[in-house]
Formats: structure tokens, sequence, C-alpha cells
């Protein structure tokens, strides 16, 4: 059984920084491209950024480009966003999945909120 477990969210005030974390189990995690989302009130999932099987190719939304950054650590099937520089409007939930996601894969996924 697939399952990506997030965690690392919280609450911070505008201007912090938060590391983001997912746990991957039950999938090869290495063969896989991998995503971070978000999902904010009243909005729809958005793509925040992904990372290739190997991690050597990243790209960006740009609401969040040179602040966030997404890596992994395939030895221990774990994709990470740093998030640097929060703004009120990075408040969500975030999820972490493939990219170009399946719907059974979707954890319960950590929520950050930014805020003064």
């Amino acid at each position: 059984q697939v399952q990506f477990v997030e965690s690392g969210g919280g609450l911070v005030q505008p201007g912090g920084s938060l590391r983001l974390s997912c746990a991957a189990s039950g999938i090869i995690f290495s063969i896989y491209a991998m995503g971070w989302y978000r999902q904010a009130p009243g909005k729809e999932r958005e793509l925040v950024a992904h990372i290739s099987r190997g991690g050597s190719s990243t790209n960006y939304a740009d609401s969040v480009k040179g602040r966030f950054t997404i890596s992994r650590d395939n030895a221990k099937n774990t994709v990470y966003l740093q998030m640097n520089s929060l703004k009120p409007e990075d408040t969500a939930v975030y999820y972490c999945n493939q990219h170009g996601p399946r719907d059974d894969y979707w954890g319960q996924g950590t929520q950050v909120t930014v805020s003064s």
C-alpha cells in the first residue's frame, strides 16, 4: 500500500521559514518524479514544486520561485520542501505526491499557517 506522510507544518510569522518532509512507503521511490502541492481554503489544489527522479532537475510555481527549494533523499524515501520568506498567501495544506499525481496516493497533508 502506497503511503505519503507529510510533516513539518505549523504556524509561522511572515518572513519566517519552515521545512516540510514527506516520507514515502510502498513504492520504489527513486523511479518517480515527485511534487509538492498545496490547497488553500476555497481554492483548488495547485502544484508548488516538482523534482526529477534523481533530484537533478527542479521546477517551481512562479509564486514561490526564489523562496522555496525542493529536494529529495532517495536513500530515505523522503522529499523535502524548504520554505523561506513565507507570506500570508502561502497559508495552505501542503501535500506531496508523484508529479502527475495519483488520486489514491493523497495523504493527510500538513498545515502551514503564515500569520502575525
